[in-house]
């Protein structure tokens, strides 16, 4: 059995997070085989869309607790080990951004502390009308650091530390609010709703997608004026590409492109 599973179908990976009695912990195992996957879909061009589900009842429930508490074994109680386990995961979630594709989070049941980081790190986001969210580790005395990163990053920062001070949950109509997902649904539409998401974003040109999911979060870390400056260098080198002028010219002659 595959921690994860892979299905690819037109132009579409999807990645589902294969541990249901573990309620799809990120546990070293889930760790490597989603560092697996990442490697392998850099590369990739064939994939030009990528969803990520779970398996069972739920998302993904955070980090593993029980290899969390079985490091503290050793002579250092689990610093070094600790230390590993978080940036093996922020290469994970960062990867995710450094994807070419354009990556899905399809999300049901709940989604908290690590796993509430992983849908904030996914490009977009579907979730069942009756999905939770939380960065609740501070029931538990652990205040969710490292999911902050991406969860600030993606609502606003009162509403980021009420999440996180208060270990409540949200529901799936409170995240769309907030902007943590694209969008609810009714569950039983969940699948089916992500994948015309996806396919939407595969039938797109591929490489002005790739150009700018990159340019997207470079220009997110700049001034306003830098920003400018390097998306008008970007949108310039796209306009040269022979595909582009296709795209244009098929828009203004009102036919589908024939991009190569």
């Amino acid at each position: 059995m595959q921690i994860i599973e892979r299905d690819d179908t037109n132009g579409v990976a999807h990645l589902r997070m294969n541990a249901p009695e573990r309620f799809n912990a990120l546990s070293d195992e889930m760790l490597a085989g989603f560092q697996q996957q990442i490697d392998m879909l850099q590369q990739d061009t064939s994939v030009r869309a990528i969803v990520i589900s779970g398996a069972g009842k739920v998302f993904c429930a955070g980090h593993d607790l029980r290899q969390i508490q079985a490091a503290r074994q050793s002579e250092d109680r689990g610093r070094s080990a600790f230390q590993d386990l978080f940036a093996r995961c922020t290469a994970v979630m960062t990867g995710l951004q450094r994807l070419p594709q354009p990556v899905i989070a399809q999300v049901h049941g709940i989604a908290t502390a690590a796993g509430c980081q992983l849908v904030a790190s996914c490009d977009l986001a579907i979730a069942a009308d009756d999905t939770r969210f939380g960065v609740n580790g501070v029931n538990i005395g652990l205040f969710c650091s490292t999911p902050m990163v991406a969860l600030s990053r993606n609502i606003p920062r009162k509403q980021a530390f009420e999440m996180l001070s208060t270990g409540d949950f949200i529901t799936a109509a409170k995240a769309e609010q907030l902007g943590l997902i694209n969008k609810s649904v009714p569950a039983e539409n969940l699948p089916e709703t992500t994948q015309e998401m996806a396919q939407k974003v595969a039938s797109k040109l591929s490489s002005a997608v790739k150009i700018g999911k990159q340019a997207f979060y470079e220009q997110l870390q700049m001034p306003l004026d830098q920003a400018y400056a390097y998306t008008g260098d970007v949108i310039t080198e796209n306009l040269m590409w022979q595909d582009t002028e296709e795209g244009i010219n098929a828009f203004l002659e009102k036919r589908p492109p024939n991009w190569t």
